[in-house]
């Protein structure tokens, strides 16, 4: 990550503890047992070390989380071609934070996702920690420090890419998102007058804006369908919004009644002519038009 940066766009890795050859470096990271920003050493194993992101993150920082926190604003302006203070790039900087680089954080320094002593429902192992953490020696094989090394250089290279993917979908994607969602919130009522049917223009990831945009824009009442084209068989959905967004439970799901229904069984159910399905926990349905969709949303709000 930190060879994005102009300063040290073309910097040599060199792996050591030796603090003399430390001393000789231009930074020094996750070794040296020293924080000092203006010398560009970003340890955070030393006793007493407790520095958090900010902007309401509370999480310790890793030595990731440290050069982000100082570098991860210019890394993104240089990718959006923007000026560091522009306001999009401070908001890509703070969302990849709270989407990438926190749990890179907590996880590094031993922080639990979760305040319960409960086993966990499943595993994760896909997640890039436990990636980069299976790149290392296997405890059966035979272990030197010339394959250490090019296994380190294995792992940099993992994580380095899965950084720029996310940094790219946070610049081309998720940015956008979050502009093309925030218009569609402020053109709600002439959707409906309740305020309640959010209609998007084209579909897009709008699970990821929709709460932080209400409470920007002080949306009351809250959302309870979103209304969108299905690309691939031209229908129109209606879809629940969740009461958060980590829980499937949606704030109004669709009508018991019509749950698990399909056609012109759901379409005699319902009243309301060319319905498709609804699932048969209610967070979606569908229908062959924007009008019959707009309908069930309608007297979904009134059930």
């Amino acid at each position: 990550m930190i060879r994005l940066t102009h300063k040290f766009k073309d910097a040599d890795i060199v792996r050591t503890r030796d603090p003399k050859v430390l001393e000789t470096l231009d930074a020094v990271l996750d070794v040296g047992g020293v924080y000092d920003p203006t010398k560009d050493w970003y340890d955070h194993h030393q006793k007493g070390f407790n520095q958090d992101f900010g902007h309401g993150f509370r999480t310790k920082l890793s030595t990731a989380g440290l050069v982000y926190k100082h570098y991860g604003r210019e890394i993104v302006s240089r990718y959006l071609g923007l000026d560091v203070n522009h306001s999009d790039v401070e908001r890509v900087y703070l969302a990849l934070y709270k989407g990438f680089m926190e749990e890179i954080d907590a996880v590094d320094n031993g922080i639990n996702q979760y305040d319960t002593e409960k086993p966990a429902r499943y595993e994760r192992n896909t997640y890039l920690s436990a990636r980069i953490s299976r790149i290392n020696p296997d405890w059966m094989e035979e272990n030197t420090a010339d394959k250490e090394d090019r296994l380190f250089h294995n792992a940099m290279k993992v994580a380095g890419n899965e950084f720029e993917e996310m940094l790219c979908h946070y610049t081309k994607s998720w940015l956008p998102a979050h502009s093309f969602v925030s218009d569609c919130i402020k053109l709600r009522n002439g959707v409906d007058p309740s305020g309640e049917i959010l209609f998007l223009k084209r579909y897009c990831p709008w699970k990821e804006h929709i709460f932080e945009l209400e409470r920007a824009l002080h949306v009351d009442p809250l959302i309870k369908y979103v209304l969108y084209q299905d690309d691939r068989s031209l229908t129109w959905r209606v879809q629940a919004v969740a009461i958060a967004p980590s829980q499937f439970d949606s704030r109004k799901p669709l009508p018991i009644a019509w749950r698990g229904l399909n056609n012109d069984e759901l379409s005699k159910v319902a009243g309301i002519d060319g319905c498709v399905f609804v699932h048969s926990s209610g967070f979606i349905g569908s229908n062959k038009t924007f009008d019959g969709a707009l309908a069930m949303a309608r007297k979904s709000l009134l059930g």
